[in-house]
C-alpha cells in the first residue's frame, strides 16, 4: 500500500479528495518501473524543468492557470461545448471576472466583443460552499454566452474517477486543480501536474483518456507517475524551488496532457518569487525516474 499524507490538501477550506487519494499518496518508496529508463529518455534526458507558473506577467498574460473561487450565489451558466459528448453538461458557475489562463486583466477589460486568446484557456472553478470543482477548457464568450471545449466536475470531498475513455478539462480525463504547485509556506502533499510532447495511445489510473496515436512502449501513458530521484541534492536550491523540487520527490509528478516537455504547472500568485522558481532549471529528465505504482 502506498502510504498517505497525514493530511490532505485544500484548497478554500475544501479537501483535494482526501489522503487516500491516488495522487495524495507518497511514491518515494515504490518501485522503479522496468521501463523507467526508456521512458524518461523519451521525453529527454537533457531537457530541463520549467516552472511553468509564477508571479507577474509573460508576453502580457498571467503565468499558470488560475483558480477562481464561487460560493452557491454564483450564477450558474449554460456552457456549449465542443466536445459536448465528453463533457458534464451541467450549469457552470462562471462569475462575470472569471480567471482564464492566459488571459489578461486588459482582455478582460475588453470583453464586450469576443475574445478567444491563445493557449488552452484554462477556468478552474471552486464552489466553496458545495465543496464542487468545476473546470473548463478553452472557455471563451461567444454571442453573450459562453462556449468551451469540453468540461467536467467533481465532488471535492469524494472522488469519483470520469466514465473511462472520457476526458475533462485535462487530455487525461483527470481534474487539474488539485495538481498545481500553490505557494504557502508547508509542504506540497501531492502529485504535481507535468506535461510532455508526446504521449503513448494509453492511460493508466487515475487517468482516464489518452490522446495519442502511438503506441511505441518508449513513450509516457497518460497518469504516469514520475519522481525526483531521491539522490539528487536538493538542500542548496532557494526556499521555493526546493519546496516544489521535494514534492516531485515524495508525491512524484503526474502526465495530465500533451505540452511542452517536463513543464510543471501550478497556480500564478504574487506569492511566487521568479528567482527562487528559477533553481528548478539546473534539474533535466536524467534526474527522474518512472514509479511501479501499480500497487
Amino acid at each position: 500500500m502506498i502510504p498517505a499524507a497525514l493530511t490532505a490538501a485544500a484548497i478554500a477550506g475544501c479537501p483535494l479528495f482526501g489522503p487516500s487519494f491516488t495522487t495524495n499518496q507518497r511514491v518515494d518508496h515504490l518501485p522503479v518501473a522496468a521501463d523507467s529508463a526508456a521512458i524518461v529518455r523519451s521525453i529527454g534526458l537533457d531537457d530541463h524543468v520549467h516552472a511553468d507558473f509564477g508571479s507577474g506577467l509573460w508576453e502580457d498574460s498571467p503565468i499558470g492557470i488560475p483558480v477562481t473561487v464561487v460560493n452557491r450565489h454564483t450564477k450558474r451558466a449554460k456552457v456549449r461545448f465542443d466536445y459536448a459528448d465528453e463533457s458534464d453538461r451541467v450549469r457552470y458557475p462562471i462569475p462575470p471576472k472569471v480567471k482564464i489562463e492566459g488571459e489578461s486583466k486588459l482582455s478582460r477589460a475588453s470583453s464586450l466583443r469576443e475574445h478567444r486568446g491563445g493557449g488552452d484557456r484554462h477556468a478552474l472553478l471552486v464552489d466553496r460552499s458545495k465543496c464542487r470543482l468545476y473546470e473548463l477548457y478553452a472557455l471563451r464568450r461567444s454571442g453573450g454566452g459562453w462556449a468551451a471545449g469540453s468540461g467536467a466536475t467533481w465532488n471535492l470531498r469524494h472522488f469519483k474517477a470520469r466514465t473511462r475513455g472520457l476526458t475533462s478539462a485535462d487530455a487525461a480525463g483527470l481534474p487539474i486543480a488539485p495538481l498545481l504547485a500553490r505557494p504557502g509556506t508547508g509542504p506540497i502533499k501531492h502529485a504535481l501536474r507535468v506535461t510532455v510532447s508526446e504521449t503513448r495511445r494509453a492511460f493508466v489510473w487515475p487517468a482516464r483518456h489518452f490522446a495519442a496515436d502511438s503506441n511505441d512502449p518508449s513513450l509516457p501513458r497518460m497518469g504516469e507517475r514520475i519522481r525526483l530521484r531521491n539522490s539528487v541534492d536538493i538542500s542548496h536550491f532557494p526556499k521555493q524551488a526546493r519546496r516544489v523540487a521535494q514534492a516531485m520527490k515524495t508525491y512524484g509528478l503526474i502526465v495530465a496532457d500533451n505540452g511542452s516537455d517536463w513543464f510543471i504547472s501550478g497556480v500564478p500568485s504574487r506569492r511566487w518569487n521568479n528567482d527562487q522558481l528559477h533553481g528548478l532549471d539546473v534539474l533535466s529528465g536524467s534526474d527522474f525516474e518512472v514509479v511501479d505504482a501499480s500497487g
